[in-house]
């Protein structure tokens, strides 16, 4: 069976509770899309490079636990992954801060296992990346994801790209933008955001995003709404859905993720893109009443993904 392969960063996570104490976990956005993936079923394996410290076991160890597949994953004398905080105001929102300059994910592309990571990609279902990927790597690294984006794409392999932008990764925002567009043109679905758009574009309004992906060829839209819903389109068809109230909102992160995670998996298996939005915005919903990145397994809501009756 083919599997789907999740390509980024996860990194040491700390939170911040009320009485200023800290827990400790792990996150980083494709990382956390790869695990809700793997608790709906979908097969995958997450590629990406860590370090040969104790952390780094765990994290492996962890991410086997969830059934994420780790062989695509090197390993790097003498480095540590990348640490992140997040601190959390009383609406829910969040801020992250971060210590991630010497990760070994930077070096994923310089490494020796490299062509064997490059070839199974060639051999993935689906490759999934977000404008977060994009930014882990220098000019040389991103030359060399999307040669192999493209190539994996000649093997039949889809591409889903989620926007996911964090200005203090890019050194200035053209440089993001040039970026960003690549990636949608490698791209057979494109996860965007209007939010995103605007940190990246300034002011837009949904139709404006959806033309541009449109233009750059992307066949399969979702954009999330300033308002708890999102446009999805398929060829000439879109619509909006809506997401349902979430009473007891504590922490935002992951929200996105997991969103994307429901999605893709719904869309696997057979659900129309507005039937997936719904999947995506039920199991979104669930994580924000949680505080971190991952919940809790006995916390994931119950999701059908069988297909649809016709």
């Amino acid at each position: 069976m083919k599997r789907m392969a999740c390509i980024g960063e996860c990194m040491m996570e700390l939170s911040e509770r009320p009485d200023g104490t800290l827990t400790r976990g792990f996150g980083g956005d494709t990382l956390n899309t790869a695990l809700y993936l793997a608790r709906l079923g979908v097969p995958v394996d997450y590629v990406s490079a860590l370090g040969d410290d104790p952390f780094s076991d765990a994290m492996v160890a962890a991410w086997s636990a969830e059934g994420i597949g780790t062989g695509l994953i090197p390993r790097v004398a003498h480095r540590l992954p990348g640490l992140y905080l997040i601190r959390t105001d009383d609406r829910g929102e969040r801020r992250f801060f971060y210590w991630r300059d010497n990760a070994p994910v930077r070096q994923l592309f310089r490494l020796p296992q490299i062509r064997a990571i490059e070839a199974a990609l060639c051999e993935a279902e689906l490759i999934y990346l977000s404008g977060i990927t994009l930014s882990l790597f220098d000019a040389s690294g991103r030359d060399r994801l999307f040669d192999v984006l493209a190539r994996a794409r000649g093997h039949g392999v889809r591409i889903a790209f989620d926007t996911n932008f964090r200005p203090r990764g890019w050194p200035d925002a053209g440089l993001a933008r040039a970026m960003f567009e690549r990636a949608f043109q490698a791209s057979d679905i494109v996860l965007a955001s209007v939010e995103d758009h605007e940190l990246l574009h300034g002011p837009a309004d949904p139709e404006e995003v959806i033309r541009r992906l449109r233009a750059a060829g992307v066949r399969e839209t979702v954009v999330k709404l300033a308002s708890p819903a999102c446009h999805v389109m398929l060829g000439a068809h879109g619509e909006v859905v809506a997401a349902d109230d979430v009473p007891g909102v504590i922490d935002t992160t992951a929200a996105g993720d997991s969103f994307a995670a429901g999605y893709l998996a719904a869309r696997r298996a057979g659900r129309s893109p507005a039937a997936a939005a719904r999947i995506g915005h039920t199991l979104a919903g669930a994580v924000v009443c949680h505080r971190g990145a991952i919940i809790p397994q006995a916390a994931m809501p119950a999701i059908n993904l069988a297909p649809e009756a016709p």
